[in-house]
């Protein structure tokens, strides 16, 4: 089925594709800059580190919705083993094989297309099953360091948790925005909270995944008209799931990803950080998130910070 008008006409108001040039590959990491760092390293106040991302385990956020995608399955390859004769120091070593989205993570711009394209109007055939992501692999993202922003969607409405099915407007964003007492601005890594990860920290995989809140194929604009570097939320679909347009399935991603040159996470852990914000009435901080550099990945595992 063809993608509506609709999504057409948004994907016109927030292309960014030659913004930063014909062989750019990185979107809207380009936001962040020497300055914007530097900015955000003042708004460390305590030092105190809180940690954004899921354990890594073999029962962790994936249910089987998405085909493939599977939780990390940790192996020992060798325990206590004398490399270097009887008597020498012994070593232990293990491996994991798991869906490099299957936990706190980043897409890569190449993690999605649609019509055939992928960010800055290259071809989606170019991410191929030997060759992986020719361009705008996740090795390609800079250094994501920047200021972050807490928008607490739940808090600000006065709940711990969005309802499953809650499309986040600009209008959410916005209030949030305000409850925040900040500005999101140029370069910002914005943090999306919904209080969904609370399902699976209870228990319910399946509960988790569906039906989530999330953003809506109106947020992209929102976004893009405060040029924000990248987004993160609480949830696994990243955007409301079921959708909220019959049978649009992952807009939000497209506009992002294809269109905006816009990096996204998924599964990030923003409970700690909505208590210690609320506590000290700051919302906006030190963000350390960077990528695993997979070559020619579509995506990676990342254990954000953020520093207050």
């Amino acid at each position: 089925m063809a993608l509506p008008a609709e999504f057409h006409e948004i994907a016109k108001r927030v292309n960014n594709w030659g913004r930063w040039g014909a062989d750019d590959e990185i979107g809207t990491l380009n936001l962040i800059t020497d300055e914007v760092v530097r900015a955000a390293a003042a708004e460390v106040r305590t030092g105190r580190r809180i940690p954004l991302a899921l354990p890594l385990k073999e029962d962790g956020v994936q249910a089987g919705l998405i085909p493939g995608r599977i939780n990390p399955l940790h192996t020992m390859v060798q325990i206590n083993q004398e490399l270097f004769g009887p008597g020498t120091v012994a070593c232990s070593d293990d491996a994991v094989t798991m869906g490099l989205q299957a936990g706190t993570h980043w897409d890569a711009l190449t993690h999605v297309s649609h019509s055939g394209r992928i960010y800055n109007g290259r071809p989606a055939d170019s991410i191929t099953a030997h060759g992986r992501a020719a361009f705008s692999g996740i090795d390609k993202a800079a250094p994501i360091v920047s200021r972050g922003v807490l928008l607490d969607v739940a808090r600000a409405k006065g709940l711990d948790r969005l309802p499953g099915g809650h499309a986040v407007t600009p209008e959410d964003l916005a209030e949030a925005e305000e409850f925040a007492g900040t500005t999101v601005r140029a370069g910002d890594i914005a943090l999306v909270r919904t209080g969904q990860i609370q399902v699976y920290l209870a228990g319910d995989r399946h509960g988790y995944g569906f039906p989530s809140p999330g953003l809506s194929v109106r947020t992209p604009e929102w976004f893009h008209a405060r040029d924000v570097a990248a987004v993160a939320n609480d949830t696994l679909t990243f955007e409301v799931f079921p959708p909220e347009i019959e049978n649009l399935w992952l807009p939000v991603h497209a506009l992002h990803l294809v269109e905006m040159g816009l990096h996204q996470g998924q599964n990030w852990n923003l409970e700690a950080l909505s208590t210690a914000c609320a506590e000290t009435g700051r919302y906006a901080f030190l963000l350390s998130a960077m990528p695993e550099p997979f070559v020619g990945a579509v995506g990676t595992p990342v254990a954000p910070v953020a520093v207050l």
